[in-house]
């Protein structure tokens, strides 16, 4: 049974950090390219970032760009989102999702938000 699992939301103020972690099971992990998307409250789903396989290629939405990074680390199934200078607009679910081509495993997402 394949298993999407999101941590490390919270609230943190305006300029901070947060690290999300996701952890998936039951599939083989360094096949998936692995995401992180985001749905603030009376807004549709959107795009974070990306990273490829064997994390040598990543993709940023523009917002988080010289702000967020993502990493992965295979042997433990695990992708990260590193998030600085977190910004109130920055607040949403955020959830973590694999694929082969089309991201269509999805977690429960982890709650972030950011006071101003």
């Amino acid at each position: 049974q394949v298993q999407v699992v999101e941590s490390g939301g919270g609230l943190v103020q305006a300029g901070g950090s947060l690290r999300l972690s996701c952890v998936a099971s039951g599939l083989t992990f360094a096949r998936y390219a692995m995401a992180w998307f985001r749905q603030a409250r009376g807004k549709e789903r959107e795009f974070v970032a990306s990273i490829n396989w064997d994390g040598s290629s990543t993709s940023f939405t523009n917002s988080a760009k010289g702000r967020f990074t993502i990493s992965r680390d295979n042997a433990k199934n695990t992708v990260l989102l590193q998030m600085n200078s977190l910004k109130p607009e920055d607040t949403a679910v955020y959830y973590c999702a694999a694929g082969l081509g089309r991201y269509d495993l999805w977690g429960q997402g982890t709650q972030v938000t950011v006071s101003s």
